[in-house]
């Protein structure tokens, strides 16, 4: 098992998803031989819109992408892939030129390897590919994980804000004339404070959950206030 299989069981319960997009038959069996060796869990398309199904119903981390295939060309595979953004791309070809390499590149590929190559550079490249995946997804679960545990103190404390503006008409004065810098106290995002002071009720709806009726009316003054 290589080292990025490991940091990917420990990051996401399981390892790389892969698809192989190969119409040669015994290219596509070896370097699916080699993924499955590395401990990848691998797909293999052998024409384009078979791989884009396959895109369609999984999301991978990984696309390797012949150019030359049967039906469609594999930059347009590349280009669909579009649908999902986070796959990594990797080239292979037979085909190789200056201009491919630089147009894959420019429509979202990380690496171009022309054929005939070795297993060691095969490796090489798709293990870096899936490092900067890997480094995507550890920003993606720390975003999650910071948000899960914000999210209580935040919500407590914009329902504290709202309590307050409707009970204690100095603080909702100061609200209304300061605005975000009246909520410099509060344990808030800049996100919660813009949406206080605005009155912005899709937002509070969407973070926060439901409201009293003394809190929305607070809500709804705000907003009057916005708008006017």
């Amino acid at each position: 098992m290589s080292a990025v299989v490991e940091r990917f069981e420990i990051k996401t319960k399981g390892p790389p998803q892969i698809l192989l997009m190969e119409d040669e038959i015994h290219v596509a069996k070896g370097l699916q031989m080699v993924l499955a060796e590395e401990g990848y869990d691998v797909q293999w398309a052998m024409t384009g819109r078979n791989a884009l199904e396959k895109i369609g119903e999984t999301s991978f981390d990984l696309l390797v992408a012949d150019l030359k295939l049967p039906d469609i060309n594999g930059m347009d595979v590349i280009r669909h892939k579009g649908r999902r953004p986070e796959t990594e791309v990797v080239v292979i070809t037979g085909y190789s030129s200056v201009e491919s390499a630089v147009e894959a590149m420019k429509i979202g590929a990380r690496d171009y390897l022309p054929k005939p190559f070795t297993e060691e550079e095969f490796k090489k490249v798709v293990n870096a590919a899936l490092s900067k995946r890997l480094e995507a997804l550890t920003k993606e679960i720390a975003k999650v994980e910071d948000f899960d545990e914000s999210s209580p103190i935040e919500r407590r404390e914009v329902l504290r804000v709202l309590n307050r503006a409707a009970d204690d008409e100095a603080f909702w004065k100061t609200l209304v004339q300061e605005g975000p810098e009246a909520l410099s106290a509060y344990r808030l995002s800049t996100e919660a404070k813009r949406a206080i002071v605005s009155g912005d009720l899709s937002w509070i709806n969407e973070h926060i959950g439901e409201l009293t009726q003394k809190q929305l009316l607070v809500l709804h003054k705000l907003m009057e206030i916005t708008i006017w």
